[in-house]
């Protein structure tokens, strides 16, 4: 039997209201549209090197307004194939990362989940709440059954904010990544639409 939310149930307009304006809103953090003022923290971020290690598989420069570039493609949003939002504090307004579903496939109704925050703003909950408001709008908005991440092994900490939000392992890329001259395990994880809460 498919899993039944409390989302999925609209029954007049009111709920229809109270599901547009909640459906981006978590406990300590709202998704919004990017802006071009984001693009300045992501493009510092991107580089610095607490960040670096968790989203590349090499550390090496990018020309200037590449990563820009990348998260506006990303955030454009015209496409069902990829969303992309800004990530910003409740209660402060301050923006503090952002998260993006993509490639997105229709027939099999899977996408991939890519999330940074900046490092100040880690280890306060709010990649996990994040993380649960994407996902609700993926399997909500999105119609999906699946959505994936990847990352690396030594990512102990986002392994932990990632099975926070409901994702499980579910398999390895051995030895599939090369920093410092060792060799690490990619982990890819998955939450399933009849495994997510809808708790929101």
């Amino acid at each position: 039997m498919d899993h039944v939310s409390p989302f999925d149930q609209l029954v007049d307009v009111d709920q229809a209201v109270d599901y547009a304006e909640n459906l981006l809103t978590g406990r300590t953090v709202r998704l919004r549209a990017l802006r071009q003022d984001d693009l300045l923290s992501l493009e510092q971020w991107w580089f610095d090197p607490a960040v670096v290690v968790l989203q590349n598989s090499t550390v090496q420069p990018w020309p200037a307004g590449g990563v820009s570039d990348l998260f506006t493609q990303w955030s454009a949003n015209r496409t069902p194939d990829a969303v992309g939002f800004s990530i910003e504090h409740r209660e402060t307004g301050e923006f503090i990362g952002h998260v993006t579903l993509f490639g997105r496939d229709s027939v099999n109704q899977t996408a991939t989940l890519a999330i940074i925050l900046g490092p100040a703003f880690q280890g306060h909950g709010h990649g996990s709440d994040a993380l649960r408001v994407m996902v609700g709008y993926g399997f909500l908005q999105l119609g999906l059954h699946r959505i994936e991440l990847h990352t690396w092994a030594f990512n102990t900490r986002g392994i932990a904010a990632y099975r926070k939000a409901g994702f499980v392992e579910e398999g390895r890329r051995r030895d599939a990544v090369l920093f410092n001259g060792r060799r690490h395990d990619e982990v890819i994880m998955s939450i399933l639409r009849s495994e997510w809460s809808g708790d929101r």
